[in-house]
């Protein structure tokens, strides 16, 4: 299943996937695709009335309607930083032992094809294409890998902006680089899990005003989602709608030499196998 949001920011209806032209409206099913959805096994319960309805031809058109993130507003959007071993080798920095943790806003989640707006003061904002683990269960303390599987309600697109100036040369944590507005765009939709065949044989791809920048696959990951999900409810909480950026493939702008940073006018399109791609214009800072 493939959920998506439609309509204006902040006002958005939850809807399901047929194809590329194609929904099944289930606004009137539940309010929002939430810490309620989810912790509720809200997938499973739509499972039943979206096939009668697709059946029932009781589908409608996408139109030039605008697309939201898939997912509500999280409680909290988690990182991981250098998760990729070609994108490590790029920065000149060391394979980790253990997954690098930083935090992002979640007021940051904004849609596909909504505008990335540069932060005041900002001089090297960049992009990272990223495979996105949303959760489908309260979850903590996981005795095993495998038992994440059922914490996992699926995945999206991300891209996980960033000021590397305010990440790496302001001193403290990352995530001052990582929290301006409009920092994390996503979906088009949220696969659930057997909508992908191996998560960890998905191509990926970035491209700034046309020029492709990223080229990566979810083989390169270090720590895989499964893993991610198990490390980081040893030390804490995960809320059912919750958000996990799992790191990026090398062609950062970071990573290019010369460094190229995104600039007002520019325009960032990425993609991911089966999770569809995103279109996003760059505003000057407000």
């Amino acid at each position: 299943m493939y959920l998506m949001r439609v309509g204006a920011p902040g006002a958005e209806r939850p809807v399901v996937r047929v194809d590329d032209t194609r929904y099944v409206d289930v606004s009137d099913l539940v309010p929002d695709f939430d810490e309620s959805f989810f912790g509720g096994d809200g997938v499973r319960r739509l499972a039943e009335p979206v096939a009668e309805r697709i059946a029932a031809g009781e589908t409608e058109p996408f139109g030039g309607q605008r697309i939201g993130a898939p997912i509500a507003r999280p409680h909290q959007i988690l990182c991981i930083g250098l998760n990729y071993r070609d994108h490590a080798a790029e920065t000149g920095q060391a394979v980790p032992d253990e997954p690098i943790l930083f935090t992002k806003s979640p007021n940051t989640l904004v849609g596909p094809n909504d505008e990335i707006r540069i932060p005041r003061g900002s001089t090297k904002t960049d992009w990272e294409v990223e495979l996105g683990i949303v959760i489908g269960s309260r979850t903590s303390y996981l005795d095993s890998v495998a038992d994440a599987a059922a914490a996992i309600a699926g995945y999206v697109l991300v891209n996980d902006v960033s000021e590397r100036a305010f990440q790496m040369e302001r001193g403290g944590q990352w995530s001052k680089g990582k929290s301006a507005e409009t920092f994390n765009p996503a979906g088009p939709w949220l696969a659930t899990p057997d909508e992908l065949p191996d998560v960890l044989d998905l191509g990926m791809w970035l491209d700034v005003n046309g020029v492709r920048r990223q080229t990566g696959n979810t083989r390169t990951m270090i720590f895989d989602p499964h893993f991610i999900v198990h490390y980081l409810s040893q030390f804490m909480v995960l809320e059912p709608g919750d958000l996990i950026n799992t790191g990026t493939p090398p062609g950062v702008g970071m990573g290019h030499d010369p460094q190229i940073w995104l600039r007002a006018g520019d325009v960032v399109e990425l993609g991911i196998d089966r999770l569809g791609s995103g279109r996003q214009p760059v505003l000057g800072p407000r």
